[in-house]
């Protein structure tokens, strides 16, 4: 169980998340929904660990990571998708994912032990980053550099590092952004598939409606980084707060 106690951010006299009070059980995905700059990619940066709260708590199964850096809280099972490819863009695409298998894995290659079982521990190792490669239709560009990728080829790699790291909670920030409509489909059937799994817990920021409902079984909204909704899709998206929210936006796009 994921949970946020009271979470806080604010930025001088800005305060960017409100007092944020949520639990996520295993086996549900919650959409995390509301306008620009209403607090959503803030509140995933504070449950992570890229930002420090100002006040308020992250806990994980009743364990306390409000004071841990982002890096142990993905040991402790917290996965991040970020809404900007963060990859190794020198490196080729299997040696990416290869790593992140081998970061999430203990074996041989962490131990220094004969070079037989090295290599047989790397050839594991190479066989699930392949399997991965193979998930999210990118074996074809697994020996390219990723540098050299277009931009949803990149997005469909971060999200196979994140499944390499096998998180007890996936937080997908935007996923299919900047993605045509013949690439969004692999990471949703992905999502889809995660969501299969009663151990896994799932957070999404997204603003495609049409995803919202077809994917969450449950939807929080942030308005001015204060939470102001929290249900099942049809009551939330139907509640006045979230017509306003969004007709707003879309004045604002008009």
């Amino acid at each position: 169980m994921l949970e946020t106690h009271q979470l806080t951010i604010r930025f001088g006299g800005h305060v960017a998340v409100n007092a944020v009070s949520c639990r996520f059980a295993p086996g549900t995905l919650t959409a995390i929904v509301g306008p620009n700059g209403a607090g959503k990619t803030t509140y995933f940066n504070l449950i992570s660990g890229q930002l420090k709260a100002t006040a308020g708590k992250v806990l994980l199964d009743g364990r306390d990571l409000s004071t841990l850096p982002a890096s142990a809280r993905t040991r402790a099972g917290l996965g991040r998708a970020f809404q900007l490819t963060n990859l190794f863009p020198n490196l080729t695409v299997l040696e990416n994912v290869r790593l992140a298998v081998q970061a999430a894995h203990a074996g041989p290659h962490r131990r220094g032990l004969n070079l037989w079982s090295i290599w047989s521990d790397h050839r594991a190792l190479t066989e699930r980053a392949d399997a991965l490669l193979a998930d999210t239709h990118l074996k074809a560009r697994e020996h390219d550099v990723v540098a050299s990728l277009p931009h949803g080829d990149q997005r469909k790699l971060e999200v196979a590092l994140l499944m390499a790291l096998e998180p007890q909670v996936f937080m997908f920030d935007e996923p299919t952004a900047g993605m045509n409509a013949a690439e969004a489909p692999v990471i949703l059937d992905l999502i889809r598939r995660l969501k299969q799994d009663p151990s896994k817990t799932i957070l999404l920021v997204e603003h495609k409606m049409d995803v919202v409902r077809e994917l969450a079984d449950r939807i929080i909204v942030l308005h001015n980084g204060t939470l102001v909704a929290d249900g099942e899709p049809a009551e939330v998206i139907a509640s006045p707060v979230v017509q306003e929210a969004y007709l707003g936006v879309a004045k604002e796009a008009a």
